[in-house]
């Protein structure tokens, strides 16, 4: 046997790999919500609650701002992906191809045999036997089962599992709950026994925008015609057998096995060249990889440019201009949101004024003047805590204005807003003005209490207000 002829060693096929993103991203998804650090979940967006958890940070509905950038991070990321290695998000990390993955590869073929081999996904199963059609039947209850729990789980990102379980046991108060996992695992059901693979091709928009970011230096699995020869014209094929592609291409390598045709999921001819519904999933690389490689060559299909593959110019450029900008951005928008979430205060309070300025009174000693204030005091930890409040006046005024009211600390609870009326009041001449009342600036500092009754540093917020004193007329006319 010739030197050439002989085979080459076989790498690690890229379905191995794949089976092991699909196997973290999976026990990653089902994991996550159940870790609850202090009470808070690594995200929760809940909508009964009120309440965004972020890497185990929680965050009111006020601070929702924080989503934009989330989404940003999210749609600049899969864009980014998409530049440097194609359709690489379809084919590794989207549930759509892990679901047929499970459902069509394990569960048809491996566990129940009704479809014969993995690598060829073009043959469905003859259902005019009656043993494939029980077969099928058992497919989509087993299939039924896990939709049920990918959409508990996704339902979990939403509604905690601490809770949604305990809504599971009142079905009748919460239908909105219950109608939301019956109605995302119909949808999975649907989608993944008979929608298939036409959901990446007619439905799902990604397709259409990767056109647009793709580049001569984006990744994706080619087809090497200048080894393997040109089997179509255009859309036209014109061999089908490989005499035939040799005597029109002497030096053609391709064998016309076809196995990159049989194992595409989304049922193209890679060597057709690029194609929306390539999700970039590499089956076709590993097909020819084994083929080529028991004939001692180099796979005709590979993971790479049309720079290095198809043009010859050189090596492919990773890192380009345009994956630069992208990791710029990212970078960028996660310090700001790092920067926006190392803010966050840990309670919640507004501050209004009465509609009445100011009340005065004279005293045996001289008099008082009062301000009251409606504070709106939101407690967002887990647990219920007392809370108090000082005030802080400009220096020359240091100590002159005091809180009467309330005059000792309060319980808030969990995710309830505290209405309490503050009052303060002064008994010394802070102005002397004839024309007009005295606007004076203020700083409320409210803080919660630890157990030992001291003051939280964490949970403490300040606000800037006014202290409004009257005019001298206002004062002696209340005498």
């Amino acid at each position: 046997m010739s030197k050439e002829s002989k085979s080459i060693e076989i790498p690690t096929p890229w379905r191995i790999k794949r089976y092991y993103v699909y196997a973290f991203a999976t026990i990653l998804t089902l994991v996550l919500p159940w870790i609850v650090i202090d009470g808070n979940h690594f995200f929760l967006l809940s909508f009964d609650k009120l309440k965004l958890h972020l890497a185990f940070i929680q965050f009111d509905m006020q601070e929702l701002y924080l989503m934009p950038f989330l989404l940003m991070l999210m749609f600049l990321g899969i864009f980014g992906m998409t530049v440097m290695g194609g359709r690489v998000f379809c084919g590794w990390v989207c549930p759509q191809t892990i679901f047929r993955v499970i459902y069509r590869d394990l569960i048809e073929t491996k566990i129940l045999g009704l479809r014969k081999r993995i690598k060829n996904k073009q043959k469905e199963p003859d259902m005019s036997k009656p043993e494939n059609k029980v077969k099928k039947v058992i497919a989509i209850l087993i299939w039924t089962v896990l939709a049920m729990i990918a959409a508990a789980d996704m339902m979990w990102f939403f509604v905690p599992p601490e809770d949604f379980f305990k809504y599971l046991q009142n079905p009748t108060e919460h239908w909105t709950l219950i109608g939301s996992v019956l109605g995302i695992t119909a949808f999975l059901v649907y989608d993944i026994v008979f929608l298939k693979e036409n959901f990446c091709i007619y439905v799902c928009p990604y397709s259409r925008v990767q056109s647009v970011l793709y580049d001569e230096h984006t990744v994706m699995a080619l087809y090497d015609m200048h080894r393997g020869g040109d089997i179509y014209d255009g859309h036209e094929k014109l061999y089908s057998k490989q005499k035939d592609i040799v005597a029109a291409q002497p030096n053609a390598e391709c064998t016309a096995c076809e196995s990159c045709v049989t194992v595409c999921p989304t049922h193209i001819d890679i060597r057709q060249g690029l194609q929306l519904e390539c999700i970039n999933c590499l089956e076709c690389v590993d097909a020819c990889t084994t083929v080529m490689g028991k004939l001692g060559k180099p796979s005709l299909v590979t993971w790479s440019s049309d720079y290095e593959i198809v043009d010859r110019k050189g090596k492919t450029k990773f890192f380009r201009p345009k994956v630069l900008a992208y990791m710029a951005l990212l970078i960028g928008i996660s310090v700001i949101l790092g920067m926006m979430g190392s803010t966050k205060e840990h309670m919640l309070l507004n501050i209004n004024k009465e509609t009445r300025l100011y009340s005065v009174k004279h005293t045996p000693n001289g008099f008082k003047v009062d301000n009251s204030y409606v504070f709106l005091l939101q407690n967002t930890q887990n647990k219920p805590m007392k809370f108090f409040f000082e005030i802080t006046e400009p220096k020359e005024l240091k100590d002159k204005i005091k809180i009467v009211k309330p005059s000792k600390p309060f319980i808030a609870t969990p995710d309830n807003k505290k209405k309490k009326i503050v009052t303060l009041r002064t008994t010394e001449m802070l102005a002397k003005d004839d024309r007009k009342d005295t606007i004076i600036p203020i700083t409320i500092h409210a803080y919660a209490l630890n157990p030992d009754g001291t003051k939280s540093e964490k949970i403490s917020v300040l606000r800037h207000s006014t202290f409004v004193f009257p005019k001298k007329s206002v004062l002696e006319k209340a005498k």
